[in-house]
């Protein structure tokens, strides 16, 4: 059985919209413990916020985060794939580019995201799978003789 984007995908996202203060749209991230949000203007997608961007650009520096909308600190590039997508190919995409979190899009609507999270908890799964069924073969004992 081959996992798929819709299989480890978290399908509640959470979406601000990029006119929103950091310090709300911080407030809400804390409310729903994510440590991001989807930036929208109107239904378009048009960057992402993590906790870094809030560490970084905001905190880091000085800047009030009431004074400053989310999409001025959001990054623009939104990594994407398919419900669809292979798990296994999803995974190589965030190792090789040093991201934590791609969205899942049917078409243009976001239906999910994957994060590291969701990864590692998949990964949890398999070896404890694994483990389970080392177990059983050495639960039976051998016959003697």
């Amino acid at each position: 059985m081959v996992l798929r984007a819709r299989d480890i995908m978290d399908p509640n996202v959470v979406a601000v919209d990029g006119a929103q203060d950091v310090r709300s749209c911080a407030r809400l991230l804390a409310e729903r413990h994510k440590g991001y949000a989807i930036v929208r203007d109107g239904d378009a997608v048009v960057g992402i916020v993590t906790e870094w961007d809030f560490l970084a650009k905001v905190l880091a520096v000085g800047v009030d985060p009431g004074s400053i909308a989310v999409r001025q600190i959001a990054t623009p590039t939104v990594r994407s794939c398919a419900p669809e997508t292979p798990a296994e190919d999803v995974i190589q995409t965030m190792a090789a580019e040093g991201i934590r979190r791609i969205v899942v899009r049917d078409g243009a609507r976001v239906v999910g995201i994957v994060t590291s999270r969701d990864v590692l908890a998949m990964f949890r799964q398999y070896v404890d799978k694994l483990s389970r069924q080392i177990a059983g073969y050495h639960s039976d004992p051998a016959p003697l003789g």
